[in-house]
């Protein structure tokens, strides 16, 4: 597990595969399904907190690597919940973000889809950012390299970006970001799983495991509170 803040990502529910799904794109979600999948940070761990500042509803994570604005959130949802929370740390920091995006109906939720996929396939595979001129608010100079993966969890199915960051040496330390973009139904899903180091670690496996358990039980969580079929 990653213990970035010193504290493990502890989740042990569902985590992102290609089960099997009784309607891959078919299921009609509500904003209050999409609430049901928000984690609390006891839900992860005890350092784990919310920031004072909610996180906007009318923009998406950045995708790409290097210095990157937040995109608009696409197409015109009826609904949506964001959150997030940190744990911060000595040694370095953990950060999740979700966004939960619930359409009109599956074609809305598809052009919006196809909007994001655009955006991520527009970005370039590597970015870098001079050391100067900098002060005491601005981050280092780093290198950043990102890859592109299909992502399936249930029904929801999507991609996720993966990006790492490798900080000047005077101020040593890297990055990992993975953010998931999957829909399925009416609905969209965004989440943003980071971990910060400072000084030389690689987050390695636990990284990529760590994230997907984490999204994973998102997913779940939301489709849990689906009616079921019969």
């Amino acid at each position: 597990m990653v213990t970035a803040g010193g504290v493990a990502v502890t989740l042990a529910l569902a985590g992102c595969s290609g089960d099997d799904a009784p309607d891959p794109r078919g299921a009609t979600y509500t904003t209050a399904m999409m609430q049901a999948g928000v984690l609390e940070p006891a839900d992860i761990g005890t350092a784990w907190k919310r920031p004072a500042q909610t996180p906007p509803t009318t923009s998406v994570t950045p995708l790409c690597p290097g210095v990157a604005k937040r995109p608009p959130v696409p197409g015109s949802p009826t609904g949506a919940v964001a959150a997030s929370m940190a744990d911060e740390g000595e040694k370095g920091a953990q950060a999740f973000d979700q966004l939960g995006l619930v359409y009109k109906d599956a074609a809305a939720m598809e052009a919006a889809f196809t909007s994001l996929q655009d955006a991520m396939e527009a970005c370039p595979p590597s970015a870098s950012r001079s050391a100067a001129p900098r002060d005491d608010t601005s981050e280092a100079g780093y290198t950043e390299t990102a890859t592109v993966d299909p992502l399936e969890s249930g029904g929801w199915k999507g991609f996720v970006t993966v990006r790492h960051k490798v900080y000047e040496p005077t101020y040593p330390g890297s990055a990992d970001v993975a953010v998931a973009v999957v829909g399925q139904g009416n609905a969209i899903v965004v989440a943003s799983y980071a971990v910060y180091w400072v000084g030389s670690h690689s987050a390695g496996p636990e990284f990529d495991a760590d994230w997907r358990r984490v999204v994973g039980t998102v997913l779940s969580r939301v489709d849990a509170k689906r009616p079921s079929r019969r």
